[in-house]
Order: C-alpha cells, then structure tokens, then sequence
C-alpha cells in the first residue's frame, strides 16, 4: 500500500510538471490554407526521408538522388512566394536550407554513391527539421481565415 502511495505521488508530480510545461515556441500564425500548404510540404519530406532511407538500406543509389532531388529547391518554388510575406525570415531560411540540402544529397549521391555520406547529410539536414519543430509552432489566424474565405453574401452577389 505504502508503495502505491510513493507510485501516486509520482503520478501527480509527474502530471503537474508537464502541466506547468508552457511552449515557449515562437507562433506562426497562418490561414487555413497556408497552413495547409506548409503542413503537405512537411508531410512529403517525411515521406521522401523515409523513401531516401529505405532506398540507403538497398543501396539503390540512383532512387537516393532521384528522391532527394524531388525535395530539394524546385519543390520549395512550388508556392513559397505568398508565404514569404506571413512567415518569419528565420523559419523561411532553415526551410530553404533543408531543400538546399536535398538538392546537395541528390548531387552526392549521383556523383560520390557512398550511402554512408550520404547518411550523414540526411542527419544533418534532419537537425534542421528538429531545430525548425522546436522553434517554431503553427497556429491558424482566424483574422486571415475569415479574410481568405468571403461571407456567403459576398461569394454570391452579382452585378447586374
């Protein structure tokens, strides 16, 4: 019984803790949209990390660039340009350091083919992604929501 008592106390310490646990992450504060768009992007390099890694596991160097490449600086051209207004300059620079690093990896890999160098850019450029993820916190704006998304009145008025 004493025991559960001690298991209880650490329960509840250990709850209060991460209670009083505040994010200090800056925010960024974007529409629903951008938000959207920023999320997709984080969502295809995870998954373009995962196929790079299993094609390392093969040793299917060509795949490694061709995988690599499609994360580098053509992926960010894809819509970057309305978010540089809303996104922090520093969150803008590590994102384009990230896929600056895959355009180097496709690079290597095409050209040294050593998994093992290979490996170590990954690692390096996932410090990055840790780094940004522990800076920075998305938020969505209800003030830029409700500007990109007309009242219904608005949507339908016409002209005659």
């Amino acid at each position: 019984m004493k025991n559960l008592g001690i298991g209880l106390f650490f329960f509840f310490f250990t709850v209060a803790a991460v209670a009083n646990d505040v994010d200090k992450r800056q925010i960024v504060p974007l529409s629903e949209h951008q938000r959207d768009h920023i999320l997709s992007e984080m969502r295809a390099l995870l998954a373009g990390t995962r196929n790079i890694l299993d094609a390392l596991s093969r040793d299917e160097m060509a795949t490694v660039a061709r995988e690599a490449r499609a994360l580098g600086l053509g992926m960010a051209g894809k819509g970057e340009n309305h978010l540089r207004s809303v996104l922090p300059e520093a969150f803008m620079r590590l994102g384009m350091s990230v896929h600056k690093d895959f355009d180097n990896i496709s690079l290597d890999a095409q050209s040294i083919k050593d998994p093992r160098h290979t490996l170590r850019q990954l690692s390096e450029a996932m410090k990055k992604c840790d780094s940004c993820h522990a800076s920075y916190q998305i938020r969505i704006n209800e003030d830029a929501a409700a500007a990109e998304t007309p009242p219904l009145q608005q949507r339908h008025h016409h002209s005659h």
